[in-house]
């Protein structure tokens, strides 16, 4: 997907973010055990309006496409497998919460090293 095409995704996916971050916390607060689903909502809503920051400083910001693709990766697969386990009994994959975390871990690692590189021209 093209950089441009990937921004606006990325404002779409930070919605979505939003809006299942805000459903899995009211569901966590009717149900007999809020971990896991309140660990997903707490995910989703930390890095949604981090994906909006980095939508913002998109032209200026050397590493946010690659940054907001590992945050939106790995929080969607993170936060999957907690509401699988809380769902269905058992995760989205083996090790799928870890690959998200590490995923999430990458690109907070991206986030840092766009602070020094220099900014795009234009």
């Amino acid at each position: 997907m093209p950089n441009r095409g990937m921004r606006g995704s990325v404002l779409f996916i930070a919605g979505l973010m939003g809006v299942f971050g805000v459903a899995a916390a009211a569901a966590a607060s009717h149900g007999a055990d809020p971990r896991l689903l309140g660990g997903a909502s707490a995910m989703c809503l930390a890095h949604a309006p981090t994906l909006v920051a980095l939508h913002a400083g998109w032209r200026d910001f050397r590493t946010a496409a690659v940054a907001a693709l590992l945050l939106a990766a790995g929080t969607a697969v993170f936060a999957a497998d907690l509401a699988m386990r809380h769902f269905a009994g058992d995760g989205l994959f083996p090790m799928s919460a870890p690959l998200g975390g590490l995923m999430m871990m990458a690109g907070w690692l991206a986030v840092a090293v766009g602070a020094f590189l220099p900014r795009k021209a234009g």
